[in-house]
């Protein structure tokens, strides 16, 4: 039952990526590319098939959107990256390896990127994020700020606080949020039309303490509002 879904706060959200990795045996590798998957299931299920502009972190977060990215040509979507700070970890350099290979094209500049799009996906920061953006995304999250373009949040939105949201209200208004493995506590505060949970690998034990529903036929995404 959707009623019986709990919302982690910050440490109970980093706990459960720790038990599903030491306890479960799962790699980052696999979480990622499940969470990705999940995320272009998503978009599928609600926009048509267009430019969608990523906006990739230097972080966990940012390689769900790389796999996303991935995942929506294959789905025949046109997808393009910005993607101003990319991390030397062998991981991020694969995923970007990936993208390459699908021609998943660079763009340097935003706001021209924006123009083009007709849906933004937000993978800048992840639930671990804490304190003020630093450059470039701090400038980025403004220009998100007054697009009136569609933005599909990947777990939380950019900027806002995991657990107490954007009670200021002057941070990116996604029109879709994607939880992922939970939902987070900011994602109460969430007013956009399409809430999402993905991330299909939650073991029995898990989804019983959390209260995760069961996901529908072979689908890795299930609409909660």
């Amino acid at each position: 039952m959707i009623s019986d879904l709990k919302f982690l706060g910050q440490k109970a959200a980093q706990q459960v990526d720790v038990d599903l990795m030491s306890k479960f045996g799962y790699t980052i590798e696999q979480l990622m590319e499940l969470a990705g998957l999940s995320v272009a299931e998503c978009i599928a299920a609600e926009y048509k098939r267009g430019k969608v502009l990523l906006c990739i972190g230097p972080g966990n977060n940012g390689g769900d959107g790389l796999v996303a990215a991935r995942h929506l040509t294959q789905f025949g979507y046109r997808p393009s990256l910005f993607y101003p700070v990319q991390p030397s970890k062998d991981l991020y350099k694969a995923l970007m390896l990936q993208c390459t290979a699908f021609k998943i094209p660079v763009i340097q500049d935003l706001d021209a990127g924006l123009n083009e799009c007709d849906l933004i996906v937000d993978a800048i920061f992840g639930f671990s994020f804490k304190g003020s953006p630093r450059a470039p995304f701090d400038k980025a999250l403004l220009v998100l700020r007054e697009t009136d373009k569609p933005i599909v949040a990947v777990d939380i939105p950019s900027g806002w606080d995991v657990e107490a949201g954007d009670p200021q209200g002057t941070g990116i208004r996604p029109d879709m949020l994607v939880s992922l493995t939970a939902p987070k506590l900011c994602a109460s505060g969430f007013s956009g039309r399409f809430h999402y949970l993905g991330g299909r690998f939650i073991p029995p034990e898990l989804a019983d303490i959390f209260g995760i529903p069961t996901y529908p036929g072979t689908s890795n995404c299930i609409r909660l509002a």
